[in-house]
């Protein structure tokens, strides 16, 4: 972790992106985009994707959409894409150390929220084989809450999910996995630890608090919160 966490003051609540930080999803939003990239000859690779983690539906479209040259609206590529995902998504697994965290964090009564970029309907696809531990959670704030005016890197969704919490942004600590994300926690005047994917650089995380390869990485007691023993 390259920030002392315990001098970020005290943290009283976490809120935590969900797509490639609490569900392995971005590899499923690879092959769709691909398999859509195919039907124009056209192909999607990292230099594209880099740019799109944690981006809202319909900028995540735009930029798709311009970057292949593709002959479609982002409209349609958008409605492309629906099928696909109702697909694949119910087969998202949990990301390692994710359950054991938010587990632990509700037993000892911290707070604990989900601020995502994903749709309402796309969140129940996601959690299909999760209601369990994702019921632990006190609110679940998606891109198309009526609370919510403007997608990450916006603040909306994490100001929306503390003010539910009940917790002052400055005492909300937020795990994410993309650039926008984090901007979006730091925006929001919030503690944040990037997750970032194995591919990412740490560079792109500059202004994150904390950078970690796996929530596994995270001691909780590092900022305040009861000591985790990871098995």
């Amino acid at each position: 972790m390259n920030a002392q966490l315990n001098d970020l003051g005290p943290i009283k609540a976490v809120i935590f992106d969900m797509d490639g930080l609490l569900l392995d999803t971005e590899g499923i939003y690879t092959e769709i985009t691909q398999l859509i990239a195919e039907r124009y000859g056209r192909t999607y690779d990292w230099t594209i994707k880099q740019n799109i983690i944690g981006r809202g539906a319909g900028d995540l479209a735009r930029y798709v959409v311009q970057a292949l040259d593709l002959p479609i609206s982002a409209e349609e590529f958008l409605v492309m894409r629906e099928p696909l995902m109702r697909e694949r998504f119910p087969r998202a697994q949990a990301m390692p150390g994710a359950q054991e965290l938010v587990r632990h964090l509700k037993e000892h009564r911290i707070p604990i929220a989900v601020g995502t970029s994903s749709s309402q309907m796309s969140f129940g696809e996601k959690t299909t084989r999760h209601g369990d531990w994702f019921a632990l959670f006190d609110t679940i704030v998606t891109a198309d809450d009526p609370e919510v005016t403007a997608a990450k890197p916006a603040p909306d969704i994490f100001l929306t999910a503390a003010r539910r919490l009940g917790v002052a942004p400055a005492e909300c600590l937020v795990f994410e996995d993309s650039p926008f994300g984090v901007t979006a926690a730091r925006a929001a005047g919030m503690s944040v630890i990037a997750v970032p994917d194995p591919a990412m650089a740490d560079s792109k995380f500059a202004h994150a608090h904390g950078i970690i390869r796996s929530l596994k990485g995270f001691q909780p007691a590092a900022c305040g919160l009861p000591h985790l023993h990871w098995d």
